[in-house]
């Protein structure tokens, strides 16, 4: 079983409350968290990474418990050993493509070299087609390049699961179908487990081997037995190309 969870969190803030009460299991390696904005996405995707406690309950991903209320395991996320990627991206905009890529291996309190000889940061750089801006910082990069750059540096490390944070949703339409199926292709090839969640069926159509369907902090029921009738078809996975740069944006 992939991902195994029973868990429950209360949020407060003023007046407002709400609660993510969540029982679920999936053996897919590739799992699409689809609902509205505030339905508890994000909150699901913190507790798996380690990023937010759950007040009750257990989360297991792979066989390996992250969490369990009862017999007190609250693994930290360097523990986890998973790799995020916010809808920001988060890059350090004073350091180069290469730099942040670098910058998870990095040993000690200091920045890497902008020319740090590194075979790993070098693989990861051309799997991404970033050799022509790797000493660019993210400031000079098309919107395709910065979701490059992010993606070498979550993927660098070599994590156990990749948390994708509506990773799409600053993109342009053209380019969020062509990063789509980079994306997907490029997971099929490493294997790497993945959680991506969004609020665009789209990303359904194009990644989920299973879709968990939330609303208001809970199981959208009809929506999950809608998903699920409609038997959404995935296009088949394209062997990696590079695309000219006017068409990566």
């Amino acid at each position: 079983m992939f991902l195994d969870l029973n868990i429950s969190k209360t949020m407060r803030s003023g007046k407002r409350e709400f609660t993510l009460k969540l029982n679920y299991t999936s053996s897919s390696n590739r799992l699409v968290v689809l609902g509205p904005s505030g339905s508890g996405k994000s909150l699901l995707l913190q507790m798996i990474g380690g990023l937010l406690t759950p007040d009750s309950g257990y989360l297991k991903l792979a066989g390996r418990t992250l969490f369990d209320h009862q017999q007190k395991i609250n693994l930290t996320p360097q523990q986890r050993d998973m790799a995020f990627l916010f809808q920001s991206y988060a890059l350090f905009p004073h350091l180069t493509v290469r730099q942040n890529v670098a910058f998870s291996l990095r040993r000690g309190l200091f920045n890497p070299s902008n020319k740090i000889a590194n075979k790993v940061v070098d693989r990861w750089i051309e799997n991404f087609g970033l050799e022509q801006v790797q000493y660019q910082r993210p400031h000079e990069l098309s919107g395709g390049q910065r979701q490059r750059t992010a993606l070498a540096r979550a993927l660098v490390t070599e994590p156990r699961a990749l948390l994708l944070d509506e990773p799409f949703s600053a993109l342009d339409p053209d380019l969020r179908v062509h990063m789509r199926k980079e994306l997907r292709e490029l997971q099929e090839r490493l294997a790497v487990p993945l959680i991506l969640i969004t609020h665009d069926v789209e990303d359904v159509k194009a990644f989920s081997e299973d879709t968990l369907c939330l609303k208001d902090g809970q199981l959208d029921v009809a929506r999950q037995q809608v998903i699920k009738a409609e038997k959404l078809e995935l296009p088949p996975a394209t062997e990696p190309h590079r695309q000219p740069e006017a068409v990566l944006g």
